[in-house]
């Protein structure tokens, strides 16, 4: 376990504890961990949320007390049943876009909340907002179609927090207003490049961006974006966003 780590940056960041972060609300603190790739866990007033849980649940703390599970898409670096199944209670709320929901197996398509692109809702003290992601350029054959999948904004009192999902530099990210914390995909081919994601924020402007889902393929091998690169681009951009950088992938 790491020692206790204290941030001072634009008065969000509190004290992290082992790989959380923890960011102060005008209603509690909202903690954040990083899991892996693109796995997170959110704690905020007692309410425990996961999005793209995936692995064992031996990852998740809290794992038997999860409120909010959020999908953003259908593969399976995101998306995974048994996963899903050995975290849920009888109080989990499942939220997804529907193609996500027609590949659930029916005890959980059953329970499931459809939210798709440009809709929202609230529920459990926060609002959710659904935003789109696709690869650019748009084609049929893409490996993720606009429509398909969510990136999601979810408001915590008065913090906005963004999770890209898998997403090119595209206009609903770029047009997003009052993001305090953003969590960025980078991963050729299958989101964007390094460049394209340091674009995208400089765009939008969040007060903290973390890179994560990082990870790609080339010529069968696991290849690493360089989030220090995109930390200097971003920066060189506009000196006054924070980028912090986590390990993903430990």
């Amino acid at each position: 376990m790491n020692s206790i780590t204290k941030f001072a940056l634009a008065g969000l960041l509190t004290i992290g504890l082992a790989n959380a972060d923890s960011f102060k609300t005008t209603s509690g603190n909202l903690e954040i961990t990083p899991i892996n790739h693109a796995s997170t866990s959110l704690s905020w007033n007692n309410v425990n949320i996961l999005l793209d849980p995936v692995g064992s649940r031996d990852r998740y703390k809290n794992s038997d007390s999860i409120d909010l599970i959020l999908i953003t898409d259908v593969h399976g670096d995101h998306l995974n049943a048994k996963t899903i199944n050995s975290l849920m209670n009888d109080k989990t709320q499942l939220v997804a876009p529907q193609a996500v929901i027609n590949k659930l197996p029916e005890n959980l398509k059953n329970i499931a909340i459809r939210l798709d692109n440009a809709k929202s809702m609230s529920t459990l003290g926060l609002k959710i907002e659904a935003i789109a992601m696709y690869n650019l350029p748009m084609s049929n054959d893409a490996k993720h179609v606009k429509g398909r999948g969510n990136g999601y904004v979810l408001t915590f009192a008065d913090k906005r927090v963004y999770f890209s999902g898998d997403t090119a530099d595209v206009k609903e990210m770029r047009n997003l207003k009052n993001i305090d914390i953003a969590f960025v995909t980078m991963n050729l081919p299958y989101t964007m490049s390094v460049q394209a994601a340091a674009n995208g924020v400089n765009a939008f402007k969040p007060k903290i961006v973390y890179p994560y889902h990082y990870r790609g393929k080339k010529d069968g091998q696991k290849v690493y974006s360089d989030i220090k690169e995109f930390k200097r681009l971003v920066n060189k951009m506009d000196k006054d966003i924070t980028v912090e950088l986590r390990d993903w992938y430990k």
